[in-house]
């Protein structure tokens, strides 16, 4: 099938590749989510048809991009409650949410969990869905800009990551209980703290490593904690089965379109423009989603 691109979503995980962080087959072009309109479909296409629009956030490499052919299989028709922007910009990362928040460790109402960069896309996703779940939601941030984004999406309590101990803050916040599962897309700058922020028994899912990968550790470091778990999930183990993959994007389509769930799109790139939109993103100088647009 033959996809015209008309949003394209800027994610960290473009960032790997383009570094070598994760190997692909050269040449290659960066980028897994997009949305556009169905430009042509081939033989065997089902529910499909041309000027459809769709979206996607797995298949191959090959998003950044005016336009390209993909399987059908990969793609997922968008309702009319959903433009494209909105797709590009939520799709990989609302998924994210979702495993995050009901697969890896399903969080309960009266949970306390803490979020790492809690007004990133991810991060703004995540405290709004726990919040809607019942959880009480803690957040670290860089900037009080980012704190107020996080505090009007649903963050609880705020710890400002570079002038305070990530650690100390949580046991404060929680009168020393710590927290039952620590979302953590930063990686090796937060990795300790990330574990002296948990209760017993409680969970670090480790899912990025925005400031590089975690270094070397010894397994008894979980069990002198209080036993903890430590977890490196990623998406396309969650929705590498069809029926699951679109299941899992109509929860996030309809929770979109009813305004349960808010995107804040911070950035629009022209995609000429891609290597200042990482440089951006790596920097830390984004809030929000940010978009390609072709």
């Amino acid at each position: 099938m033959r996809l015209r691109h008309t949003a394209i979503g800027l994610n960290f995980i473009d960032t790997y590749y383009r570094t070598g962080l994760y190997t692909t087959k050269l040449p290659a072009i960066p980028g897994i989510e997009a949305a556009g309109m169905v430009d042509k479909v081939g033989d065997g296409v089902r529910g499909l048809v041309r000027g459809d629009r769709v979206a996607y956030a797995r298949g191959p490499l090959g998003a950044y991009a005016e336009a390209r052919n993909i399987r059908a299989v990969e793609c997922v028709k968008l309702p009319d409650s959903v433009n494209d922007d909105l797709a590009a910009a939520a799709m990989l990362k609302g998924l994210t949410a979702w495993y995050l928040l009901h697969q890896t460790f399903p969080v309960n109402k009266g949970d306390t969990i803490l979020v790492h960069a809690a007004a990133g896309g991810v991060g703004l996703l995540l405290c709004q869905w726990a919040k809607r779940i019942g959880a009480r939601v803690i957040g670290t941030v860089g900037s009080e800009k980012k704190a107020t984004l996080a505090r009007q999406n649903g963050c609880d309590e705020i710890v400002f990551y570079r002038h305070e101990s990530i650690g100390e803050r949580v046991a404060q916040i929680t009168k020393g209980q710590g927290v039952e599962v620590v979302y953590d897309a930063v990686g090796a700058t937060t990795f300790t703290a990330s574990l002296d922020s948990l209760k017993p028994l409680g969970m670090m899912v480790s899912y990025g490593q925005a400031s590089g990968p975690i270094p070397p550790f010894s397994l008894t470091e979980l069990a002198r904690r209080g036993s903890l778990f430590i977890t490196r999930p990623s998406l396309m183990d969650y929705v590498r089965d069809n029926a699951t993959y679109h299941k899992a994007a109509d929860v996030l389509f309809r929770m979109l379109g009813s305004g349960e769930l808010n995107i804040s799109i911070g950035q629009r790139f022209p995609l000429a423009y891609a290597a200042q939109a990482h440089k951006a993103l790596e920097g830390r100088e984004t809030v929000g989603a940010s978009i390609l647009v072709p």
